[in-house]
């Protein structure tokens, strides 16, 4: 247990996640589409949102840009988590608020690699 690079799992996780995010909001369902327009995004923000969901994961996938992709990824579930609480949607709030823990973690893990021994 040792010898897997943990670190390494919670960002390939966390940009696995952001690639599904970001091919979701792309194709956005209909069910999708309804949420951004109740909660007063134009018709076109869900493309914003998938680019940047895909831009954050490639950032964290390649590690020399992982903590600019944790950065963008805490962004963009600042931007969920808030959405959705100033709505009143507390029960949806959870998951981006799950993700931006997960994002900021990688980020410190990102920031404080300084030695061989911590590039896993």
């Amino acid at each position: 247990m040792r010898n897997l690079p943990w670190k390494s799992v919670l960002a390939w996780l966390l940009a696995a996640f952001f690639v599904v995010g970001g091919i979701g909001n792309i194709f956005a369902s209909e069910t999708i589409l309804a949420d951004y327009a109740r909660w007063g995004y134009p018709g076109w923000f869900h493309y914003v949102t998938g680019v940047l969901e895909l831009t954050a994961a490639a950032l964290i996938a390649w590690r020399p840009t992982r903590l600019w992709g944790a950065g963008l990824a805490s962004l963009v579930m600042l931007g969920a988590a808030g959405t959705v609480l100033s709505h009143g949607e507390f029960s949806h709030a959870i998951a981006p608020l799950l993700v931006l823990a997960v994002a900021l973690t990688t980020a410190f893990f990102a920031y404080r690699i300084g030695s061989p021994a911590d590039l896993n």
